[in-house]
């Protein structure tokens, strides 16, 4: 009896495993043949007495080129061109650039998607379950982006049946959290180049982002 118990839990570890490599492969599949993307997404962070919203659109073109429009706060800008990351918004008294090999801003995690995405190398302690806030209609992927431990506690990627992430929240080590929402994709439309060119605004000095820890 105890050896056949034992069979079925390995059968059944077995079939889980299977399953939690089939999402995460057809997660990587659906953004593999992708060239870009364009959504809508809101953010939410909560942390350190803030809890703010903001919304705007996401563009991602293959290789790892990303651009966040912000509409709330109106102009906010976060553009990733390849070689370095510029963040800026109106009204402060600099733009800052840091090296994009240094990145380590939350939304990082986001350019794998237009590149090579192997989402079980790029996350540690990875894990799949179904998403209960979908009545198990969604899934989740869990995992620690790496290279981020120091800061991300767990990344969470609430992922609809066909591969197309939904939703994507950030708890990090000191207790504050970042949730983007993303709605109205676009795959596979034409993007200009300039979308991913940023040039600071006349009069408004360059500095340099400090480098992860």
């Amino acid at each position: 009896m105890l050896k056949t118990c034992a069979v079925l839990l390995l059968f059944l570890s077995v079939c889980t495993q299977a399953q939690d490599n089939a999402l995460i492969r057809r997660v990587d599949g659906h953004y593999n043949h992708l060239h870009t993307l364009r959504a809508r997404y809101t953010e939410h962070y909560t942390g350190m007495g803030l809890d703010r919203s903001e919304s705007g659109t996401l563009t991602l073109k293959k290789p790892g080129l990303m651009r966040w429009s912000y509409d709330a706060p109106s102009g906010k800008l976060f553009v990733l061109d390849g070689k370095y990351a510029w963040f800026y918004t109106p009204g402060d008294a600099q733009v800052s650039r840091a090296p994009a090999k240094q990145l380590d801003d939350l939304r990082s995690p986001l350019r794998l998607l237009l590149g090579h995405t192997q989402l079980a190398k790029e996350l540690e302690q990875i894990a799949t379950a179904p998403d209960p806030d979908s009545g198990g209609a969604d899934f989740r992927i869990t995992g620690v982006p790496k290279g981020m431990a120091q800061r991300v506690h767990l990344l969470t990627l609430i992922v609809a049946p066909n591969g197309t992430i939904e939703r994507m929240k950030l708890e990090e080590t000191d207790g504050a959290t970042t949730e983007f929402t993303f709605t109205s994709l676009e795959e596979d439309i034409p993007l200009p180049a300039t979308d991913f060119i940023f040039t600071p605004p006349p009069g408004i000095p360059l500095v340099a982002a400090q480098p992860p820890i």
